[in-house]
């Protein structure tokens, strides 16, 4: 029984916090059932279902904390998680930066659950991977790829009076198909919230005309050219770049938000006009929790508007020290675009290179949030608004900064998922000018 429902998960939880003789306790409580499905070489290889919960239980006696995990749930076992955390928060150091458990929140729910998710049956994952090997067969490439599904829920409650509990579903489909002597390499990614609205068979196409039209490589030379990232090339360099979006790291100089002389650039023009970026945890295509790890309630907001710093995440314990408003970290990442496809962008572009997909993403300088990177998976060489050959895969040494300073055109903005962090984002596919290709790569 690894989906519990809410009077479920609040029993256990009002019998935890009933428990606990501490300060103050919080628990937290969450369950998951996970299928997947791996295939590689044209045939399945894995597949299974992982089905678990878990109870986490933190308390605190002054500035001493102590947690403990369980994954029973009779009574004695309540028992037991409980004196854990309590002994071991007897034995801790005081923690200077403590917080004491946050008070009774309102959260408004939002749409995380997905029915058709919900729904998935081994039958349906099986027929996704016939799905993506049968045509890749048919045409001597070779797929390999992999489904992750699933439904959770997650619970908890503090002796504050605190509570909040919400299911929600997951989906995320990849495969990357090669030729047969292994020169060409196509990908496809799909981060979904509705399994209805996977479509393998067609999907696949995408992977395989890469694949198949990125064999017999050219060299370019390294140097700065006008590119068009896809959504997912673009998602991880983004994603990097939000983990510095942080007032403290900005107001300490540790960050490229950082004023020289102290304080942040909150406020201040860091992009070109066209970059909005914004969280809501209600978004019909991309909705999260609507509270953050520390059980803050997330709201809709501004991130970078026309430009500017509209907000940074405040931690409690940074935002009682500064005297501002605490805010929870965003779920998600909303980037707003134009209406165009990446093949309109394509047909607007004089001289470029096409990325389909960006990996093995490295910082060089947190100052800069200069990163280093591989293309990979398809990266093809524009003329005249026609893709006219493939070309050797590239290391690259860029900032997001500067790149979305160098912005030509932005597309329709789609819901991936951002490698280098648990971010759901919708990010438009990007034309931007003197992007920098610092040498070559034999990888495909």
């Amino acid at each position: 029984m690894s989906i519990l429902t809410e009077a479920q998960a609040k029993a256990i939880l009002d019998k935890v916090i009933a428990l606990s003789t501490a300060d103050e306790c919080t628990a937290t409580l969450t369950g998951s059932v996970d299928g997947n499905i791996r295939f590689a070489l044209n045939n399945i290889s894995t597949s299974g279902i992982v089905s678990n919960a878990d109870l986490a239980v933190q308390v605190a006696f002054g500035k001493r904390v102590g947690t403990a995990t369980i994954n029973e749930f009779d009574d004695a076992a309540l028992e037991r998680v409980v004196r854990r955390a309590e002994d071991l928060a007897k034995l801790a150091p005081e923690n200077p930066e403590f917080m004491p458990a946050i008070g009774k929140q309102s959260y408004t729910a939002s749409p995380t659950f997905s029915e058709s998710t919900a729904a998935i049956t081994p039958e349906f994952r099986a027929q996704v991977a016939a799905d993506s090997i049968a045509p890749c067969k048919a045409e001597k490439l070779i797929a390999a790829g992999f489904l992750d599904d699933g439904q959770s829920f997650v619970a908890f409650a503090n002796s504050n009076g605190n509570f909040g509990y919400q299911q929600a579903t997951n989906f995320n489909y990849t495969c990357t198909v090669r030729t047969e002597d292994g020169r060409g390499s196509g990908w496809v990614g799909r981060n979904l919230k509705d399994a209805s609205d996977f479509k393998a068979d067609s999907d696949i196409r995408t992977a395989m005309r890469k694949a198949s039209e990125s064999a017999d490589a050219k060299a370019l030379e390294p140097g700065k050219y006008t590119v068009i990232l896809e959504p997912a090339a673009a998602a991880g360099l983004i994603s990097f770049m939000m983990n510095f979006f942080d007032a403290r790291q900005a107001d300490e100089g540790r960050s490229f938000l950082s004023k020289k002389g102290g304080g942040n650039k909150l406020g201040e023009q860091v992009y070109d006009p066209r970059v909005n970026l914004s969280a809501d945890p209600w978004h019909p295509d991309a909705a999260v929790m609507p509270w953050d790890n520390e059980g803050l309630p997330r709201e809709k907001m501004p991130i970078i508007q026309d430009g500017k710093i509209a907000n940074l995440r405040y931690s409690r314990f940074w935002a009682q020290k500064q005297g501002k408003q605490a805010t929870a970290t965003p779920g998600n990442l909303l980037m707003a675009g134009g209406s165009k496809s990446t093949a309109e962008l394509v047909r607007s572009t004089q001289k470029g290179i096409l990325v389909t997909r960006t990996w093995y993403i490295r910082m060089v300088d947190p100052q800069t949030v200069l990163l280093t990177g591989l293309t990979r998976d398809g990266t093809f060489y524009i003329e005249n608004g026609e893709i006219r050959y493939p070309v050797k895969n590239f290391r690259f040494n860029e900032s997001p900064v500067i790149m979305l300073n160098n912005i030509e055109e932005l597309g329709k903005p789609i819901r991936v998922s951002g490698d280098e962090s648990s971010f759901v984002m919708m990010i438009p596919p990007m034309k931007l000018r003197d992007f920098t290709f610092t040498s070559l790569s034999d990888a495909v």
